[in-house]
């Protein structure tokens, strides 16, 4: 199955996105990557990386974020990757997280994921 990362600046933020996901999709790997080491609001490197090699597989990973600095350090941390399959996708990080984990336990593919979870970004709630 396909990995998901949730990255935020908050680490309950992160969490919360988790819970959701896993509400509808209790056997897909996700993980949350929030906030720093000290519990204080930022994103850590260091998380986001540890948080990638625990739901890594030759599937790949798919990474969701929150805004800015999240995108910034989540960057960051590609360029320094060395593992295929790995990609960040802009979407609704609610919404993307919860469709990523449904298409994951439903064993759709990285690009399958990522075409289906781009399209939340024009989704109306009602």
């Amino acid at each position: 199955m396909v990995g998901i990362v949730i990255v935020s600046h908050s680490q309950k933020l992160a969490e919360g996105v988790v819970e959701i996901s896993r509400m509808m999709a209790e056997s897909a790997p996700i993980v949350a990557a929030g906030g720093l080491e000290d519990g204080s609001l930022g994103t850590s490197y260091e998380k986001i990386c540890a948080a990638i090699e625990e739901v890594y597989s030759a599937d790949g990973v798919i990474i969701l974020v929150d805004m800015g600095s999240a995108v910034m350090t989540t960057e960051m941390v590609l360029e320094d990757l060395d593992k295929p399959n790995v990609k960040m996708i802009d979407c609704p990080l609610a919404e993307g997280a919860v469709l990523a984990a449904v298409e994951s336990a439903g064993g759709r593919s990285l690009e399958e994921i990522s075409s289906r979870i781009e399209e939340t970004r024009t989704a109306k709630k009602f």
